[in-house]
């Protein structure tokens, strides 16, 4: 099977995937020109993603983001995430990918408890044995329930993209996800969504099979 570039398999998907990435390098070239060549090429896939340049601004990596991410990518380590949308929109994964927001635990977890199904989720990954790298495009709730069960010791991450989109406690979440040692990828502000989340992990899977 003939593999796909940026979503296309045809000789007319790839000249537009081509075009549309010249595109996005004349627009952020100057704002990236200090990442490394593996961050530039998310921020590029975000932006692509979106048609959003303002993305090139305000997406921050910590220093072992992509270390951190394409280590355990390469092993195969499970990719969770908050909703199932983002995990219908990772491809080419050869290890498993996991939402845990329908599982009956995770209903029965959040009507017993009153917090969000998202946030309940986690809790039920954690208590599965997830170890790997966490996708929330969506669910603030979910980022803050990371970011305090591995603060305990109850969860292992390997690394997180906390993007989560709106304009209650979003940006706030992303913003105490920068101020933890996990290694993260972050989008500032209420901006982001599954579109951005679903382009950094696909990205960071991209580049493990290219190295």
């Amino acid at each position: 099977m003939k593999p796909t570039f940026m979503g296309a398999s045809t000789k007319q998907g790839y000249d537009i995937a081509a075009r549309s990435r010249e595109i996005v390098r004349s627009l952020i070239d100057e704002k990236t020109k200090d990442l490394t060549a593996e961050e530039k090429s998310i921020v590029e896939r975000i932006v692509h993603s979106t048609a959003d340049p303002e993305y090139a601004d305000i997406t921050c990596m910590s220093n072992d983001f992509v270390l951190r991410g394409l280590e355990a990518v390469s092993q195969g380590k499970d990719i969770l995430t908050d909703i199932s949308m983002v995990k219908a929109g990772i491809n080419r994964y050869t290890g498993d990918v996991k939402c845990y927001i329908n599982h009956e635990k995770t209903i029965e977890l959040a009507g017993n408890t009153e917090v969000t199904r998202a946030a309940a989720a986690i809790e039920v990954a954690a208590s599965e044995g997830f170890d790997g790298v966490v996708v929330i495009g969506n669910a603030p709730t979910a980022l803050w329930k990371v970011m305090k069960m591995v603060e305990t010791g109850s969860m292992n991450v390997s690394a997180v993209i906390g993007v989560p989109v709106g304009f209650v406690g979003a940006a706030e979440s992303k913003k105490a996800l920068e101020g933890t040692s996990i290694p993260h990828l972050v989008t500032q502000g209420p901006k982001g969504g599954t579109p951005v989340a679903v382009a950094a992990i696909n990205s960071l899977i991209n580049i493990s099979k290219n190295q």
